[in-house]
């Protein structure tokens, strides 16, 4: 068996409204209870299971790799509902994509204030 990602604990202050959101802008099915979680299952069977958390969030950076179409649909709807979005890790980049690697990149925040990114190419795919 191969070393893979099966699943990761995103805390949330209402695991609804962030599970629904990250759901909604991706393009994903609905999330799906299990215990006390809420679980978004990815493409690659991975899962993103929403947590209840009381007191501060620590925020976490999660990024995703799309299509080329993904990326138009997904930043459609970041566009459609104002979402602040930034070309780099720092926000230093208001209301720009990245060309990173000959693909497109972009980084928004979710309602917990985890910054999500989506990106059609991986990082260092390309040599630079």
């Amino acid at each position: 068996m191969t070393v893979q990602l099966n699943h990761t604990i995103v805390p949330a202050r209402d695991k609804k409204t962030s599970a629904a959101f990250l759901t909604e802008v991706l393009g994903l099915a609905a999330p799906v209870p299990f215990g006390h979680f809420l679980t978004v299952r990815l493409d690659n069977d991975v899962t993103l299971d929403f947590m209840d958390s009381p007191g501060e969030i620590r925020s976490q950076h999660l990024a995703f790799l799309v299509g080329e179409a993904e990326f138009d649909e997904i930043f459609g709807r970041i566009r459609e509902r104002q979402i602040p979005f930034w070309a780099d890790p720092l926000a230093q980049r208001p209301g720009e994509i990245n060309l990173r690697d000959g693909g497109r990149g972009v980084y928004f925040p979710d309602p917990d204030g985890h910054f999500l990114e989506i990106i059609t190419r991986p990082y260092g795919s390309r040599g630079g």
